[in-house]
C-alpha cells in the first residue's frame, strides 16, 4: 500500500515536467512572428501638385517591425521583407475649380500601377466646388526590395490635401 502511495505522490510531480517539456518544444519550434506595422499621414502642405500625383507622406505615424520603411516627406515605401501585406488607405481630393469632378486611387508597386487596386469616385457634375474621400483596402503578395506608392489619377483640378495609408504584414 505505500508504494502506491509514493506512486500517487509522484505521477502529478511527472506529469506536470511532461507538460512543461512539451510546451517548450512547441513553443522553440513554433516562434511567433514579429508583427510589421507602417501608418503614414499626409497633411495639407505635403502634397501642392494639382491633378494627377504620388502622394508624399510627411508623418510616419506608427512604425513596428522592419518589414517596411518610409523616409518621412517621401512618396515611396520600401519593402524589405518577402510576404503578404494588407494595405488601406484613404485619400480626400478637393476640386479647385466649379465644374466636372472626379478622381481615381491606386496602388504602384515598383513605379507600375496595378489596375485591379484602381478606386474610382463618381462623377459629379455642379456648381458647387466639391470634395471627396476614398477609402480602399487590399491584400498584395509583396517581395523584398520591392516599392510601394500611393497615386491618385484625373484630369480635373483637384489638390489631395490629405491621405493616409495603413500597412501590416499579415503572413
Amino acid at each position: 500500500m505505500k508504494i502506491k502511495c509514493n506512486i500517487c505522490n509522484i505521477l502529478p510531480v511527472i506529469l506536470s515536467i511532461l507538460i512543461l517539456i512539451i510546451t517548450i518544444i512547441i513553443t522553440n519550434n513554433n516562434p511567433q512572428e514579429q508583427k510589421s506595422i507602417l501608418s503614414l499621414i499626409a497633411v495639407p502642405g505635403d502634397n501642392t501638385t494639382v491633378g494627377t500625383t504620388i502622394i508624399k507622406f510627411s508623418k510616419n505615424e506608427i512604425e513596428i517591425g522592419t518589414a517596411m520603411t518610409h523616409t518621412v516627406g517621401s512618396d515611396t515605401i520600401n519593402i524589405n521583407e518577402s510576404g503578404i501585406y494588407q494595405i488601406s488607405y484613404q485619400i480626400f481630393g478637393e476640386r479647385q475649380t466649379f465644374g466636372t469632378y472626379n478622381f481615381n486611387a491606386v496602388i504602384l508597386v515598383n513605379g507600375v500601377v496595378l489596375d485591379d487596386t484602381q478606386n474610382e469616385t463618381p462623377i459629379l457634375k455642379d456648381n458647387v466646388i466639391n470634395r471627396m474621400t476614398k477609402t480602399s483596402t487590399v491584400i498584395l503578395r509583396l517581395n523584398a526590395g520591392d516599392t510601394l506608392q500611393l497615386g491618385t489619377i484625373t484630369v480635373e483640378d483637384i489638390i489631395f490635401d490629405r491621405a493616409r495609408i495603413d500597412i501590416e504584414k499579415i503572413y
